[in-house]
């Protein structure tokens, strides 16, 4: 073979093992291009996104270029959306869904999502998060986990894949190993699970093993360490843990795909390139990228970081060869998967908002004090999100009561707002509460020192105010009247204003 064929196949094996995200609702010339050139895959966000059916055109455009490409999203429904980023999700998240602790339910939100999903064309959502979230101080998973329990966590990541895959859309299982006991952002550095190998299989593993079960073909790692497997290079780039752990000991022979390669957890040491190569070395298929580097020129860098990797010997040709092939073998089952779901009707039925109400829990004295008659004033405490919840996405509960009890008045407040003195709970949260009911809205106010704070000083003056916690629950003012939704999407923001106000959903 000539040197620049060669190097043409090269190129070409470098980009089918990219999965690069892009700016636009149209597909830019550069990534027609390039799935012209071999490029296999791509990934959409909320930029991407204005509705389904400008989706379906997009996606349209895209496989013009390649029948088979896959194009996936990170949906994982409740506080992690992007086909609703700008409504906020219509589905309850995970953590609702294990408290109801219902895997039927869990299987038909997990259809009915696959179902618009589908219908926009999408092939392979990035969810579920099987992570069990056994640490409640855990900055980055939270209600994203169905639960702290490892076999409920198992039970309903097997219901989520079987509902999602039986509308067309192939479930990817994530952050393997297990991404729920850490305490740092991998969006920023580098998490670790210090926990020994019996824990590790005891506690993290069991979602993964029941995934693959129940017939996951994608499998997401997480950038986290974990030193009982390998105490210097994080899972995405430890083989390790992805060969020896999760191809041998699992059993999975599947596509392995890399959380973004963007993030802070990998990038710090190894810079984007370094750590693809070394990722696509230790076991990666395909390299999740464009969350953050969404540009042309990040796909042309990795290409040659790859490219180069190759003939200066770090990266075996065989290694990137057979990544390319599990790329290509996943790409025909997946659009074989979502031929299969072509005759279901994608229009929902409504099974989000039924999730989310049953998910709903109340404290006795919340019950004693609904329904509301009067038109509240709403204070949000709002707290700093990690990356993988859009900024853009709407929550809260003072919309939804507004439309039921109208003369609503709501204000939304942060911690800085708050340690700065900019804004004080007196003039914005007590004064126009006055003679009028008061609804606290939290979101995981065990994790927020100055939310926790908020909300006992808020109590103490108004003994009746109603709180109500959108995150994980903690435990609270003792007397206070407190309602829990378990997750901050608008489905259950909706569920908590319908609980507020109507005697008959509770």
């Amino acid at each position: 073979m000539s040197s620049s064929k060669h190097s043409s196949e090269l190129r070409r094996l470098a980009l089918s093992v990219l999965q690069p995200g892009f700016v636009g609702t149209e597909a830019p010339d550069w990534i027609l291009r390039d799935i012209g050139d071999g490029l296999a895959s791509v990934v959409l966000f909320s930029r991407n996104i204005v509705s389904t059916e400008q989706v379906a055109r997009l996606t349209a455009q895209l496989r013009a270029e390649n029948p088979d490409l896959i194009v996936a999203i990170d949906e994982e429904a409740g506080d992690v959306t992007r086909i609703e980023s700008a409504t906020g999700s219509s589905r309850p998240g995970n953590f609702a869904l294990g408290t109801v602790d219902d895997p039927a339910l869990t299987e038909a939100v997990a259809a009915d999502l696959g179902r618009q999903l589908r219908a926009a064309g999408v092939s392979l959502d990035y969810a579920p998060s099987a992570d069990v979230n056994s640490n409640p101080d855990n900055p980055i998973i939270g209600v994203r986990s169905f639960g702290s329990d490892p076999e409920l966590v198992s039970r309903h990541t097997t219901a989520w894949i079987r509902g999602l895959q039986s509308s067309g859309v192939a479930a990817c299982a994530k952050h393997f190993p297990g991404h729920g006991d850490v305490a740092v952002d991998s969006h920023h550095d580098l998490p670790a699970y210090p926990a020994g190998r019996d824990e590790i299989a005891a506690q993290a593993l069991p979602p993964f093993r029941a995934a693959v079960a129940a017939g996951v073909r994608a499998v997401m790692s997480g950038h986290l360490l974990v030193p009982a497997y390998d105490p210097d290079l994080p899972a995405t780039l430890s083989r390790r843990i992805l060969h020896g752990l999760l191809r041998d000991e699992l059993g999975f022979d599947g596509l392995v795909v890399s959380d973004a390669i963007e993030m802070g957890a990998v990038t710090r040491r190894y810079g984007i390139d370094g750590a693809t190569v070394k990722a696509v070395a230790a076991g990666v298929d395909a390299v999740c990228v464009g969350g953050e580097s969404a540009e042309e020129a990040t796909v042309a860098l990795l290409v040659k970081a790859l490219t180069a990797a190759v003939t200066g010997g770090e990266l075996t040709e065989e290694r990137l060869a057979g990544a390319a092939d599990r790329v290509r073998e996943f790409a025909r089952w997946s659009a074989g998967l979502r031929a299969a779901g072509a005759a279901q009707d994608a229009t929902g039925d409504g099974i989000g908002h039924v999730a989310a109400r049953r998910a709903v829990r109340l404290t006795g004295a919340a019950r004693a004090a609904l329904p509301l008659t009067a038109a509240p004033h709403v204070v949000e405490l709002a707290p700093v999100t990690n990356m993988a919840i859009g900024k853009e996405t709407p929550w809260g509960v003072a919309g939804p009561l507004a439309e039921r009890l109208p003369g609503t008045t709501s204000v939304r407040v942060r911690g800085q707002e708050l340690e700065e003195g900019t804004v004080a709970l007196e003039s914005c949260a007590l004064e126009p509460a006055v003679g009028r009911p008061l609804v606290i809205v939290a979101r995981d106010a065990a994790r927020h020192t100055w939310m926790s704070r908020a909300v006992t000083g808020l109590t103490a003056a108004r003994p009746d105010a109603i709180v109500v916690e959108m995150g994980l629950p903690g435990a609270g003012p003792a007397a206070a009247a407190q309602i829990f939704t378990h997750g901050a999407s608008a489905a259950s923001g909706v569920a908590a204003a319908e609980v507020l106000t109507d005697t008959s959903a509770r």
